[in-house]
């Protein structure tokens, strides 16, 4: 196998989107950005320091009255054309996230066609936030009413792993509802993003609406505690929204949105149509190399069908294309970076020596033309513990890890027992069985005989509870996250 290089010619040049400006000279430092396809270097990422989060913070500061101002009709056709420039663009997007972090072109492509439903979908809220009138007694005639308004500045730290839909799930109810924003995505996928803001300028946006910031932790800190912006939006894993809580507690305090990890439960019963739940978790569990935070990681699966679900889970896992990201071809990528790389490999090579669980599929790195990128076999681990670390940890890495279950109460018992609850999926054709998992299962999102193949639904809310966040994107209360009510009382 040819791996395809990383397009060095396509890649735009790196800085701060700040206003207008991209700025390169930045105060932060330097990285290096590797291709996890082939372990190759494709450029030094220039960093935010806290000159440029300072800069980033007051331009939408600045931008925000013209904006919150703007006539809705105008607003609302911006959105518009934006989405209009983002499929135009989605090739380009595509192959962008594919260099940012090994996600495979056709997913890519299809998150950046994602981002811009997204964007399209909002823009229909902008003239439809408003408020409503409320009837009381205050003592005296009165004339009572709420009004939602936007919060302000709102920063945004997102994820390496769906660079463009993650982003585009923030940006439109953001900006449908008024606000500005400063975007600091993952300083390991520097790429797409900033291409995406670039996008925001070239449809007429205007400057300093939205600002992108190139930067590691230590920026997203520094946004966090900007005197600048009034409510934050984290998107990664359940230990650094820790971190991000507690800046926001100290330099405000101000509310924070979270959508953080998963280790969601997949829940086959013996009515399932098995070939279709089998083709459903491991082809969803293996998308995105198992870097995705609302896959069915944890594989519930009742006794009777136990045997013939593992034969055929792990025929089904040897057979997934793994390979160059740019074929169309494959099914799943190399994983984001050699760190990540080799910590999944470590925390397979523990869960097996301590026996968590027995391995019937994958456990070890690619070697021959693969060797040379972050490419680790899908593997899945049966007879699990779910009291085990493989169990009830998020590996984040393309690692499946199945346990039997006797009864509908037990699959429920083990579903819950878990610190996570973003996603749970459940396989059965019992239509009142299906109904009574879909209320007892502690998850904010329940998917019932497969997972949606066209993408989060951008009229859906998606978030989660537990150690999975408080925030939710996507319908009307992704308009919600991001305005505050003001009641207003009239005395007559």
């Amino acid at each position: 196998m040819t791996m395809t290089p990383a397009p060095l010619h396509l890649l735009p040049k790196l800085g701060a989107l700040i206003g207008e400006r991209l700025i390169t000279d930045l105060t932060g430092g330097e990285i290096e950005h590797v291709y996890a396809a082939t372990g190759v270097p494709t450029n030094r990422v220039p960093l935010a320091g806290p000159a440029e989060v300072a800069l980033a913070a007051r331009a939408a500061r600045d931008a925000l009255p013209a904006w919150k101002a703007m006539s809705t009709d105008v607003r609302r056709r911006l959105l518009l054309r934006v989405a209009e420039l983002i499929r135009k663009e989605a090739d380009v997007l595509a192959t962008l996230t594919t260099v940012d972090s090994g996600v495979p072109k056709l997913a890519a492509l299809a998150g950046a066609m994602w981002g811009a439903d997204f964007m399209e979908y909002n823009a229909g809220w902008v003239d439809r936030i408003g408020g409503e009138v409320r009837p009381t007694s205050q003592g005296k005639h009165v004339h009572a009413y709420t009004k939602d308004e936007p919060y302000g500045v709102i920063g945004a730290i997102t994820p390496f792993n769906a660079p463009v839909i993650a982003t585009c799930m923030v940006l439109g109810p953001v900006l449908a509802a008024g606000n500005t924003i400063v975007v600091k995505p993952s300083s390991l996928a520097p790429y797409a993003v900033l291409r995406l803001g670039q996008l925001f300028l070239e449809a007429g946006f205007p400057p300093g609406v939205v600002n992108i910031l190139s930067g590691t932790a230590h920026a997203g800190e520094g946004l966090v505690r900007s005197p600048d912006v009034d409510k934050m939006f984290f998107e990664g894993s359940t230990k650094s929204a820790r971190f991000v809580l507690v800046a926001a507690a100290e330099s405000g305090p101000k509310p924070v949105a979270l959508e953080l990890g998963g280790k969601s439960p997949a829940i086959i019963f013996d009515d399932a149509n098995l070939e279709a739940a089998v083709a459903s978790v491991v082809g969803g569990g293996f998308s995105l190399g198992g870097q995705g935070c609302v896959l069915g990681t944890r594989l519930l699966v009742q006794a009777s069908v136990y045997d013939e679900f593992i034969e055929r889970a792990a025929k089904l896992t040897k057979a997934v294309v793994v390979g160059d990201p740019f074929s169309e071809t494959t099914m799943m990528g190399p994983i984001v970076n050699s760190m990540a790389c080799e910590r999944i490999l470590g925390v397979m090579s523990h869960a097996a020596a301590s026996g968590q669980g027995r391995i019937i599929a994958g456990g070890g790195r690619f070697g021959g033309d693969l060797a040379g990128g972050y490419f680790i076999e899908p593997t899945v681990f049966a007879d699990v513990d779910n009291a085990s670390p493989l169990a009830r940890e998020e590996i984040f890495g393309p690692v499946l890890s199945v346990m039997r279950f006797e009864t509908e109460d037990e699959a429920v018992r083990l579903a819950n027992d878990s610190p996570y609850g973003l996603g749970a999926y459940v396989h059965s054709q019992n239509v009142s069985r299906v109904h009574r998992m879909a209320e007892s299962l502690e998850a904010g999102l329940v998917f019932i005989n497969g997972m949606p193949s066209g993408g989060p639904s951008p009229g859906l809310p998606f978030g989660g509870v537990k150690h999975s966040g408080s925030g939710r994107l996507g319908g009307i209360e992704a308009i919600r996250e991001f305005t505050r009510t003001k009641t207003v009382s009239l005395f007559i």
